[in-house]
Order: structure tokens, then sequence, then C-alpha cells
């Protein structure tokens, strides 16, 4: 991430990040309500952002992140999460209070805390509070055993933002496993049941509330439960 990038320019990624979901277009009315600024002052931010190659925009159309745009507030909104955790199963501050305190810290954790962080949390999945999944690390690896071990492959950073859980994966939709979030036991649970870097899944039913996911891969059918789900990240077919 590009040092001493500034609050301000973070703060209005990754809020752009939040409404859009990675995905859809954000128009200035909402970032501003979201925000609680004026339009006009949303306006002028997001012409700078757009000129430095942080995002794309059109007036009256919206805008949308870049690459260079989403990594850095795939990593803001990491950061954020992370802390909340740490904020609320370590420190037993209530959840409530977390999430403002985990804007004000999130700027000045390291990349190599937050690394570090990760790992003595055990690399969880979701936030304290309302599930929401903490974005992956940018690290070239295809599961956090890798990480852990120090084998890394040589890819590029910043190649996970179209990734998305099994949990997520709607009916009827296949993805190839791009990375596997846990220890050995998990990564070996997974493998026993077939389920291993690059192969192919496809959601047959996800039962709702929490319920497991069924799924179709190397022509048999498994019921994976909710919180597994959560740890396999795919890249869509």
């Amino acid at each position: 991430m590009p040092k001493h990038l500034g609050e301000h320019v973070e703060e209005y990624l990754e809020a752009i990040f939040g409404l859009s979901q990675g995905e859809k277009t954000v128009k200035t009315t909402e970032l501003a309500a979201h925000l609680k600024v004026t339009p006009p002052s949303v306006t002028e931010m997001v012409q700078g952002l757009a000129k430095k190659g942080y995002i794309n925009y059109k007036p009256y159309r919206g805008i949308t992140l870049t690459k260079r745009g989403l990594r850095i507030a795939r990593k803001m909104k990491r950061k954020h999460r992370l802390l909340e955790r740490f904020l609320v199963d370590v420190l037993k501050i209530e959840s409530s209070k977390a999430h403002d305190q985990a804007c004000k810290l999130e700027h000045g954790l390291s990349d190599e805390a937050e690394e570090k962080l990760c790992k003595v949390l055990a690399h969880p999945d979701v936030c304290p509070d309302d599930a929401k999944v903490i974005p992956l690390c940018d690290k070239p690896v295809t599961s956090c055993v890798e990480c852990i071990e120090g084998a890394e492959h040589g890819g590029k950073e910043g190649h996970r933002g179209n990734l998305t859980t099994l949990r997520d994966l709607p009916k009827g939709k296949k993805g190839l496993i791009a990375f596997i979030r846990g220890g050995k036991n998990v990564v070996k649970r997974l493998a026993d049941m077939g389920l291993t870097h690059n192969t192919e899944i496809k959601v047959l039913k996800s039962a709702p509330f929490g319920g497991p996911v069924k799924i179709a891969v190397r022509g048999s059918e498994l019921v994976i439960g909710r919180g597994i789900a959560l740890k396999i990240f795919l890249q869509r077919v």
C-alpha cells in the first residue's frame, strides 16, 4: 500500500468499497449520505481520486473503484475488521463500541502488524457483530497454512478482489477453489473431501438461516456446513 496516503483518501475508498460491495456503481449522493458530508464536497474529492487513478468517475453515472483503488479499499476493510475482532475477542470491548474504535486505529496499523494480528487471532472469518466476511490478505499463497509456513508462490499481490466465499456463491453457479482460510486441520479436512486448490464446485442448494450448502464436486454431491463454507474462497467460472 502507498505510504502516507492520508486518512481522508482511505476513508473515501473504503466507503466506496462498502457501498458498491466491490462491484456496483456508487452515486455521489449515496457517498455523501454515508460519509455525512455535502454533495459538492464529495464531487470535489472524487474528481481528485479519479485523477490519481483510484476510481473511475463519470458525472451523473457514478463511481467505481479501479484495481488500484480496490486493493487499497480491501486492505483498509481487512484492517478494520481484524481490529474489531481483536477489540471484542481479546480486549473484551463491547461490539457496539468496537466499530468506532477500529475506525480510528485502522489508518495507523502497518501491513506487518496486520499480518501478525491475523495470525494471533487464528485467521478469523467474519466481523464480531454483523458476520461480514473479513477480506483476504494479498500474499501470493493459496491457504493460511502456506502463510504460516512461509511458503509463497511468487504470484502478484491484489489478485483477490473478485473472489467469493462458497457461502455467498449463488445456487447454480460454479467456481474454482482459489484460497482456503484456516489452519492445517481445516485444509486436511477439506482435502479429504476432495476440496483442494483449483477444484471446481457447483452450488446445488443453499439452505436459508445459516443452513448448510449442498455442492457438486468431482462427480459427487457433498453437504458443507456454513462455517466451513466461509473458509472456501472461489474464483467464479
